[in-house]
């Protein structure tokens, strides 16, 4: 079942780069006493994407945390090379948190994983934007078509945050 408005983020992890290499940060590290604006994406490097989702997050760092969200992240199926790398290339870098959910544990965990096997691409995370309120989700847009990014645009984003608050 996926989880939705009202619910806990379930406990797990994701990696992140550290200055030493790739480490574990837990969920609560990342959400506890914080408003934190999340997305994911099916995967780094595809054309939406690339195109649309991440760049449009990246142009609004200054609106959403004006709006009082402490922490934007990323989170994809993809490694954390991988993730770090498509930051530096999409000019996320320091402004988007990267957590690589490598194995789909959390895509899983909150019922929002896709099979995009018959794409070659395998088990990934629907396409979907969240805000989570010291680690309840209070917003939450999954698209219905992973190559769309409407409903989990950054710009729809900004506008529920102002709906709840």
């Amino acid at each position: 079942m996926a989880i939705k408005v009202g619910d806990h983020l379930p406990d797990g992890k994701f990696t992140v780069m550290g200055a030493d290499g790739p480490q574990p940060k837990t969920i609560s590290d990342v959400f506890s006493g914080k408003k934190v604006a999340i997305f994911a994406v099916p995967g780094a490097y595809t054309p939406t994407c690339s195109k649309s989702h991440m760049p449009g997050f990246v142009e609004r760092v200054d609106e959403l945390k004006a709006k009082g969200i402490d922490i934007i992240a990323c989170t994809a199926v993809n490694d954390i090379f991988v993730l770090t790398n498509w930051a530096k290339d999409t000019g996320a870098t320091g402004k988007i948190e990267m957590l690589a959910d490598g194995s789909g544990d959390f895509a899983k965990a909150v019922g929002l994983e896709i099979d995009l096997s018959n794409f070659g691409l395998g088990l990934r995370s629907k396409r979907y934007a969240m805000l989570v309120d010291n680690g309840v989700v209070t917003v939450l847009n999954v698209e219905d078509n992973p190559s769309v990014a409407d409903a989990s645009s950054a710009a729809t984003m900004c506008s529920m945050i102002d709906r709840s608050l």
